[in-house]
């Protein structure tokens, strides 16, 4: 550079400098950058939350972080097995047709809910009537006949004191006999033949006489021929034995059907049977009322509850497992026969353990622990693990200082994978 232009350079550095001092020294700047009259903390707010006063041991204190935490409890330690499953109902019929004849009024639909006794089919019943009212007809003439017949026979002679006392015994050996009978120490041989002999004894007796009358005048067949055209009227009318959804229609108004047609399909989905497998190895580990957790492939993350109904006694020799019916209340009909169920049966119940649920722990450096909130702060504890599931871990007792956790010590299961200890915490569940 030319001398010239080294002598400019140095002058304006003295100008400046002389204008700086004489601003500090007037008090417009302090040191630090700070202008007059404004406060330590906003020049420190200025440059960004910098420790700029020059205070020893000032420092910015971290927000507390958020996590989940759960109360380490002592209860049952649930062990269980997992099987594939079908949904079925068991109360599922086709209903069929008792009677002959046309229908008149088809009271159903698919899908439709029906109640139980509520008449669901009507066949043409005109047939049917005027036949039982023949039948009537004649039942009344007959029981006429034996009206008349009793009206004018002759009087009842005196019964011989030996045919009252045969009377007597035949009663006593068939009562005997039905006792004996009643506890599996008699025959059904012996039986009718008790029976048949105190029969005889009334007849003797003229214990019988107005039976016998009837029979002669063909009373006693019209009454039952009366019955059974009653029988066939209410056969015309078909009726739902059970409440539950009309499914699989076949016939349709007007229609002629025979006796045995097939008419639709009434089906109760209220309770919905699960039959599972389980290996021949674990069958000792069933029990009847047990809990069941099954999961359905129509409904994705949502787990419905059930119960053990029954182990079946036989093992299937094809793949050596075991079927086990569970039960399950199905009171919004959701879940239809056929559906795939993934079943989780309880099998071992472990008592009064110590659990914690298993996103709780974590492994650093090969050592397993668990963070618990103490004060506000996150104190990691090692803890020794004893039995799992896959959703707790049991907690062992410890005799290390400063390892394991105690009942009732909220334990987090949620912010905690990088969490130091002794850092700030506030529980947000």
């Amino acid at each position: 550079m030319s001398k010239k232009a080294v002598g400019v350079s140095l002058l304006v550095l003295a100008l400046a400098a002389a204008g700086y001092f004489f601003i500090v020294k007037k008090g417009l700047l302090k040191p630090g950058g700070a202008k007059a009259g404004e406060s330590g903390e906003a020049a420190a707010a200025a440059s960004g939350g910098a420790d700029i006063s020059g205070a020893p041991g000032q420092k910015t204190e971290a927000a507390p972080i958020q996590v989940k935490a759960v109360t380490a409890v002592v209860g049952d330690l649930v062990m269980t097995l997992k099987s594939p499953g079908e949904a079925y109902t068991e109360k599922k019929i086709a209903l069929k047709s008792e009677a002959s004849g046309t229908i008149q009024k088809l009271a159903v639909a698919e899908g439709r809910h029906v109640a139980a006794g509520q008449i669901l089919v009507e066949l043409d019943d005109r047939e049917a009537r005027l036949s039982l009212e023949r039948l009537e007809a004649v039942r009344l003439k007959n029981l006429s006949d034996l009206f008349l017949e009793k009206r004018f026979a002759e009087a009842d002679k005196e019964i011989a004191p030996a045919v009252l006392d045969k009377l007597a015994k035949a009663q006593a050996v068939f009562e005997k006999a039905s006792e004996a009978f009643g506890r599996a120490e008699a025959s059904q041989a012996d039986l009718e033949k008790a029976q048949k002999d105190y029969e005889l004894a009334l007849i003797e007796a003229g214990r019988k006489k107005e039976e016998i009358l009837a029979s002669s005048k063909n009373l006693t067949q019209s009454e039952i021929d009366v019955k059974l055209a009653r029988l066939s009227l209410e056969k015309t009318r078909i009726k739902a034995p059970y409440a539950g959804i009309i499914t699989e229609i076949k016939v349709s108004p007007q229609e002629r059907i025979e006796a045995g047609r097939e008419l639709f399909t009434l089906v109760d989905l209220s309770q919905i049977k699960v039959k599972a497998k389980v290996l021949e190895s674990e069958i000792g580990k069933m029990r009847a009322g047990r809990e069941v957790f099954l999961q359905f492939a129509a409904y994705p993350g949502r787990s419905f509850k059930g119960w053990v109904e029954a182990v079946s006694p036989i093992v299937s020799a094809e793949d050596r497992t075991c079927s086990v019916h569970v039960a399950v209340a199905n009171a919004s009909e959701e879940i239809k026969p056929g559906m795939h169920a993934e079943v989780e049966i309880a099998s071992d119940i472990y008592k009064d353990r110590l659990t914690v649920p298993q996103n709780a722990v974590l492994v650093r450096n090969g050592r397993k622990l668990v963070f618990v909130v103490e004060g506000g702060l996150a104190k990691w504890r090692y803890v020794e693990i004893g039995l799992e599931n896959e959703k707790a871990a049991e907690i062992l007792p410890s005799t290390e200082p400063g390892w394991g956790i105690q009942p009732g010590e909220q334990v987090i299961i949620e912010g905690h994978f990088s969490l130091a200890h002794d850092a700030k915490v506030v529980v947000k569940n």
